[in-house]
């Protein structure tokens, strides 16, 4: 398997405190017009995906799915997230390039 360079910069993201996760602190920076991104576990389930989807859409948040609950939480160090938000704006535009980098690989 190789390195996945989007986990590997939400963990850069994540050490350098640049990233809100858990649900309560993902919805409360998406409010707060702190998320430049929120990105969502695969494996969550619908009524937080949608719930997440709506609320971005609502705020004009860039809104992903993303790796598993596990994965996610393992890249920023934590045990299980199913939501994350990027409080960086240029650490975001950099996660979304690359995400797009990868699905055309």
């Amino acid at each position: 398997m190789k390195p996945d360079k989007v986990l590997s910069m939400l963990g850069i993201a994540a050490k350098s405190g640049n990233i809100a996760s858990g649900e309560f602190s993902t919805e409360k920076a998406i409010k707060e017009r702190r998320a430049y991104l929120v990105v969502v576990a695969e494996d969550s389930s619908d009524n937080t995906k949608k719930n997440f989807s709506n609320m971005c859409h609502y705020y004009q948040v860039p809104y992903v799915t993303y790796a598993d609950k596990e994965t996610l939480g393992h890249c920023i160090g934590k045990e299980f997230r199913a939501s994350l938000a990027v409080t960086n704006e240029g650490l975001a535009k950099s996660v979304l390039k690359q995400m797009e980098n990868t699905t055309t690989e």
